[in-house]
C-alpha cells in the first residue's frame, strides 16, 4: 500500500482499518473489509464496508481442484464470479507445489484481454458486480503420478505489486514454432531448387525443407509405385521428376488467430509493417497468427483493438484443427485445384468415381462431378492398396469450408502472401487464374479483373512473381488455384439440405461444416462462425456474397469463383464464397474441388 501523508485523525482510523483486515487475512477469511484510496487527494481516504465473496467453478463445478492423469494433459476452464454490489479484486494463484516434471499454464480471460502477470503465476482481475472472469489452465503432467492441483483466491482491493511465489509455480513456456509436418510412409518431403523440385532433408535444423517466417511452407508430394522405392532411397537433393509426381501438398500448421481493429469498429486487421495506409475491406490488413501445439485449443472472440506495444490475448483455434474427436497438429492441402488420373476425358474428368484423383501443376481440373462423387473420390485415398501408397494412418477427404477458411487466414498473416516484400498494395491480393482451359496453377499476373481478351493462362505456376503471385504464400511454396480457375465446391452445407449433390444420406458430421439460420453472422448454429471466413473476412479485398434470398433451396458453399468473374463483379477471390440455390450440388463445366489429408 502506497504511503499517504494523513491528518493525525485520519491516520487513527487508517491504522485501525489495517489491523482490522490484518486479522482477517491471518484468519484465513475471503471476506474483507473493502477501502479505497484516491490518489489525487494526499489527505482523502474513504471507506466502504461490507462482505466481498467469490464463487470459484472448474469447468462449470464448484471446486478449487485440477486433476490430471499420469502422463497426460488437459485443459481446464476456470471462472471466478464476483456476486458483491461493488466490485472486487481477485489474486489468483496454485495453493500447491508444483512438481518438476509438471508445467501448468497459460492462464487467458477471454473477456479482458489481460494476461498473466509476467511474474508468472500470481493473476489480478478486477470484477464489476455479477460478472465473471474466465481463465484457461493448460496442465501438462509428465509424471508416472496422478497430479491434483489446488487454485486459491484472495478477494479484496490490493495496490501492492505481486509477487512470485516462494514454491516458483511454473508456466508453459511458449515457443511461436509451427508443429513439424507429419508425413505419411509413403509421403515424400521437396523443397525447390530453382527449376526443379528436390528431395528435402527432413532433419536439417536450418529449415532447409520450410521456413515459415519467410513464407516457405512445407511442400510433399507422393509418386508412381513404380519409382516409389527409387525416390524414398534416394539422396536429399535428387530430382524428383514431373512425371512421376501424382499428388502435390502443403503443410497447414495448427495455428490461432486474431483480427485487429485499428479503429475499434472494423475489424480489417491490422496494418502493421505490410500496409502503407489503414486497413479497409478493399485492402485488408494482417491477421495475426500464433502457432500453437496440438494439446492447446484457444476458444477467444478473436477479435481485438489495435494498441501499441499491446500484447494480444483474443485468440480462437481454427475449427480446421479438430477432426471429429481429434485434435491435429496441422492438416495437408491439395497444392492445386484436382484433377484427374485422365485430364483430357471430358471436362477434366466428368461426373464419375471411376478415375483417380491428381493433383499436379499445368492440366485440367477435374469438373462436371457432383458433390456425392467429389466426396467419394477423395475417400478413394483411404482405401487400402491405394495407388499413392498411403496407409491407413491417413484420412483423406474433400476440403470443407474451414479448411478452406483455414488457409486464407495463414496466407492473410505475416507468413502468407501479405508477408512477402516482393509484393505491395493491391498486390497483396492473391493473382487469379483466369485459364479458359481450367489449366491447373495459372496465373494472370494481377489480382482480379480484366477483360475477356485478358483470358488464359498468361503466366504458370513456377514464373517468379507474374505467376507465384497467384499462390497463398507469393512464391512457390503456397497453394494455387483459390482465387479463378474453377469454381471450388467445398464441404459446407446449409441445413443438411442435399438438394441435386448426389447423396441419399447426409455422410459423417466430421466430413462438413453444418450452417443452420439465415443470418450471415450466425450461421454456426446460431452462434458467430469464427474460423470458417464468413462473417470475419465478408468482402475482403471486394471479394463479395451471395447469401439466400430465401432459404427453401440452399444447399452447398462454394469458393474461390472462376476464371471468367471479375474484380470488379466481386465474384472471384480467396475471400469470395456463395451459398444460393443455383448452386446445388449437381455436376457443372466450371466447378471443381480440393483434397485435405489428415494424419
Amino acid at each position: 500500500m502506497k504511503k499517504i501523508l494523513l491528518e493525525t485523525s485520519f491516520s487513527k482510523i487508517y491504522m485501525i482499518i489495517m489491523v482490522i483486515i490484518t486479522l482477517l487475512i491471518l484468519g484465513g477469511y475471503f471476506s474483507y473489509a473493502m477501502f479505497t484510496v484516491s490518489k489525487e487527494k494526499s489527505n482523502a481516504i474513504s471507506i466502504v464496508t461490507g462482505n466481498l465473496t467469490y464463487k470459484l467453478e472448474v469447468d462449470g463445478e464448484e471446486s478449487n481442484k485440477l486433476v490430471v492423469d499420469a502422463n497426460s494433459s488437459k485443459e481446464f476452464i476456470v471462472t471466478l464470479s464476483n456476486p458483491n454490489n461493488r466490485i472486487a479484486r481477485f489474486n489468483f494463484y496454485y495453493l500447491n507445489n508444483l512438481p518438476n516434471n509438471v508445467k501448468a499454464g497459460y492462464i487467458i480471460d477471454c473477456e479482458t484481454n489481460s494476461l498473466p502477470d509476467a511474474k508468472g503465476v500470481n493473476l489480478e482481475k478486477e470484477g464489476s458486480t455479477g460478472s465473471s472472469n474466465i481463465y484457461k489452465i493448460m496442465v501438462e503432467n509428465n509424471s508416472n503420478s496422478d497430479i491434483e492441483i489446488k487454485l486459491g483466491v484472495n478477494v479484496g482491493l490490493d495496490y501492492n505489486d505481486l509477487e512470485l511465489p516462494s514454491n516458483g509455480h511454473l508456466f508453459k513456456e511458449y515457443i511461436n514454432t509451427p508443429n513439424a509436418p507429419e508425413l505419411d510412409d509413403n509421403m515424400i518431403a521437396v523443397t525447390y531448387n530453382g527449376s526443379n523440385w528436390v528431395k528435402a532433408d527432413t532433419n536439417n535444423k536450418d529449415n532447409d525443407w520450410y521456413n515459415y517466417d519467410e513464407q516457405k511452407w512445407a511442400n510433399a508430394v507422393t509418386v508412381s509405385s513404380s519409382t516409389r522405392s527409387t525416390y524414398k532411397n534416394a539422396n536429399v537433393g535428387t530430382v524428383i521428376n514431373m512425371n512421376d509426381i501424382e499428388t502435390m501438398w502443403v503443410w497447414i500448421p495448427r495455428y490461432s488467430y486474431s483480427i485487429g481493429s485499428e479503429d475499434g469498429t472494423n475489424y480489417y486487421g491490422k496494418q502493421g509493417e505490410f500496409l502503407t495506409t489503414t486497413p479497409t475491406q478493399e485492402l485488408p490488413g494482417e491477421i495475426d497468427i500464433k502457432f500453437v501445439p496440438t494439446g492447446e485449443k484457444d476458444m477467444c472472440s478473436a477479435k481485438y483493438i489495435v494498441r501499441e506495444n499491446d500484447v494480444i490475448n483474443s485468440w480462437y483455434t481454427p475449427d480446421a484443427f479438430t477432426f471429429g474427436d481429434k485434435e491435429l497438429s496441422g492438416i495437408w492441402v491439395g497444392k492445386f485445384e484436382t484433377s484427374s488420373s485422365n485430364p483430357s476425358a471430358s471436362n477434366g474428368g466428368g461426373n464419375t468415381t471411376e478415375l483417380e484423383p491428381m493433383i499436379k501443376p499445368n492440366i485440367t481440373s477435374w469438373r462436371y462431378i457432383n458433390i456425392a462423387n467429389m466426396y467419394n473420390v477423395a475417400l478413394k485415398m483411404n482405401d487400402a492398396g491405394n495407388r499413392y501408397g498411403f496407409t491407413s494412418n491417413i484420412d483423406s477427404h474433400m476440403m470443407k469450408n474451414s479448411e478452406w477458411a483455414a488457409v486464407s487466414y495463414l496466407s492473410q498473416s505475416k507468413y502468407g502472401k501479405l508477408g512477402n516484400s516482393n509484393f505491395s498494395g493491391a498486390n497483396k491480393e492473391i493473382y487469379q487464374n483466369k485459364s479458359t482451359s481450367f489449366i491447373t496453377g495459372c496465373s494472370w499476373g494481377h489480382p482480379s479483373g480484366g477483360t475477356e481478351s485478358d483470358y488464359g493462362c498468361q503466366y504458370t505456376y513456377d514464373v517468379d512473381i507474374n505467376g507465384t503471385g497467384a499462390s497463398t504464400t507469393g512464391n512457390i511454396y503456397g497453394i494455387y488455384d483459390m482465387s479463378g480457375g474453377s469454381n471450388e465446391h467445398v464441404m459446407g452445407n446449409y441445413n443438411n439440405t442435399i438438394a441435386e449433390s448426389g447423396f441419399n444420406t447426409m455422410p459423417e458430421s466430421k466430413y462438413y461444416d453444418l450452417y443452420t439460420p439465415e443470418d450471415i453472422d450466425t450461421l454456426c448454429n446460431e452462434t458467430n462462425c469464427l474460423s470458417h471466413g464468413l462473417y470475419e473476412t465478408l468482402n475482403w479485398y471486394g471479394d463479395a456474397f451471395s447469401v439466400f434470398s430465401s432459404n427453401t433451396y440452399l444447399s452447398w458453399v462454394l469458393r474461390g469463383g472462376f476464371y471468367g468473374y471479375n474484380r470488379t463483379d466481386g465474384e472471384t477471390g480467396i475471400f469470395y464464397f456463395t451459398i444460393t440455390p443455383i448452386y446445388n450440388g449437381g455436376p457443372s463445366n466450371s466447378q471443381s474441388y480440393r483434397i485435405v489429408i489428415s494424419i
